[in-house]
């Protein structure tokens, strides 16, 4: 049947409905008693017991004089009985107009049918919400993922593992709350729209203030203004929040993202990793009550502490250059080409060594590896190796091939940090539209002193996506941004 049949005959059974006098939108709430789930856990006392349960119908089964639901809620499925000789032959006349997807109040006695299934024998139900549009079946009416991200309310009601993804997803971003306000971080919020966008390599959304007539810009990370508060005397503080990058679409990115980032005054480098170890065994105990996680076929052990190494010990293993000797970017080009790594628009030495580092070592990094010690051109917001000031004090977090956090020991240098603004703004005038730019009030904000300071950045999609073993991001943000649907 077309689908305009099918929305068409539910139309019509609403309209029966009304002509009984039953409008099936116009209760206001239900006084329920129970979960589904509530039901089953509890059968041993509740056996005999009135429940009042409400629900979603995903399953309708006839026979005769009886008629047997699925009904689910957002605890799980239950079973239904609804018998002609128990509800009165006025109501069950009504459940030939009920459709998959209606939501309907249940009340009845808790029993165990023959089979041994935990049920609700219905002495009562009631109409709470028509559904009009033919529903997808359990199986594979939606499995396809364009139309499961699309039409996200239907994915949720139908497939459990989406379901259980988001409920996790709630329980580790209330996990790096607890943890980090339990280690005397204050959580704050700052400016999503900003005069000038920093704190990473990216290409800004641009929109406009009307009252004020400027241009703003949806923030790129939220770095320069928890450092400002580090300045103001907040010593360890955090946020977690969205932030905007005007890039392509992938398994791993999303225009729209979601990033923790954290900052440590008096604290370095080292002392933010061992936070981070934490952190992360700790969210491993809390949402999946285990220090092993599983992801793409492996097992990842988060126990402290973290394999580390250099970023030029992990290259000259994997291709046999010591990349720390070439100095000249076309060499540099020439050798990333001879590896297969295309590298001619990268400007700088620093861009070829990480784009390298991301074709042939990043995934071989399965167990959890912070890599420490890149470029200083590719590391403009973070301190100089005062043995080796070419390197940065940064690590990045790789887990199961993936990258998951980065840190800095933080540039605190106000005449540094203006030399290596002012060396971002010579990329942007040759053509880098992702360079950082000059930001004369964080400038000034350092010119009054900021202490030393480790921080702090993770992707918490990326995080999500590691916990819950999910291999595209658009499966673990709700909304994710897609192209407009064509007009049939």
């Amino acid at each position: 049947m077309a689908k305009e049949s099918l929305v068409q005959s539910r139309l019509n059974k609403l309209q029966q409905l009304r002509e009984r006098g039953i409008n099936p939108f116009a209760e206001e709430r239900f006084d329920r008693s129970h979960l589904a789930q509530e039901v089953k856990d509890n059968f041993s006392s509740l056996e005999g017991k009135n429940c009042r349960v409400a629900g979603r119908v995903l399953a309708i089964r006839s026979h005769g004089k009886s008629t047997f639901l699925d009904l689910h809620d957002s605890s799980g499925r239950i079973q239904i009985l609804i018998r002609k000789d128990k509800v009165g032959e006025e109501l069950y006349e009504l459940l030939p107009l009920l459709d998959i997807g209606d939501i309907i109040g249940v009340s009845g006695d808790v029993i165990k049918t023959k089979t041994g299934e935990i049920t609700i024998e219905a002495d009562e139900f009631v109409f709470l919400a028509k559904s009009l549009q033919p529903f997808p079946e359990k199986w594979h009416g939606l499995r396809e993922p364009e139309l499961r991200y699309r039409f996200r309310y239907l994915d949720l009601i139908v497939n459990e593992k989406t379901r259980e993804i988001f409920y996790k997803r709630a329980k580790i971003v209330q996990g790096i709350r607890d943890f980090l306000t339990q280690k005397g971080f204050l959580e704050v919020e700052t400016p999503m729209m900003q005069p000038i966008p920093g704190g990473a390599f990216a290409r800004p959304f641009i929109t406009h203030h009307n009252a004020l007539d400027i241009d703003l810009y949806l923030r790129i990370a939220i770095e320069l203004y928890l450092k400002r508060l580090l300045v103001g005397g907040i010593e360890r503080v955090f946020e977690l929040g969205k932030c905007f990058r005007n890039e392509g679409i992938s398994t791993r990115h999303n225009p729209e993202f979601t990033l923790l980032e954290a900052y440590m005054a008096y604290g370095n480098l080292d002392d933010i990793k061992k936070l981070t170890e934490e952190m992360l065994y700790y969210l491993a105990q809390k949402v999946l009550n285990s220090e092993e996680i599983q992801f793409k076929g492996n097992t990842i052990s988060l126990r402290p502490p973290f394999q580390s190494y250099p970023l030029y010990e992990l290259l000259r293993r994997e291709t046999e250059i010591d990349w720390e000797r070439v100095k000249d970017l076309d060499e540099a080009k020439k050798l990333a080409e001879s590896l297969g790594v295309d590298a001619s628009t990268d400007r700088t030495v620093g861009d070829v060594v990480l784009k390298v580092f991301e074709k042939i070592v990043e995934p071989k990094l399965i167990q959890p590896t912070f890599v420490e010690d890149f470029p200083v051109d590719v590391s403009p917001l973070a301190k100089r190796r005062q043995d080796a000031p070419h390197l940065a004090r940064r690590f990045e977090l790789f887990i199961g091939g993936e990258e998951i956090a980065n840190a800095f020991s933080e540039l605190n240098d106000p005449l540094d940090q203006r030399e290596r603004f002012m060396e971002q703004m010579r990329r942007r005038e040759a053509g880098d539209e992702e360079a950082h730019r000059m930001d004369e009030d964080f400038l000034l904000a350092l010119e009054y002193g900021m202490p030393p300071a480790g921080g702090l950045g993770i992707g918490v999609d990326r995080l999500v996506m590691l916990f819950t073993d999910s291999h595209s991001i658009r499966e673990v943000i709700l909304f994710p941004l897609l192209r407009p649907k064509e007009e049939e």
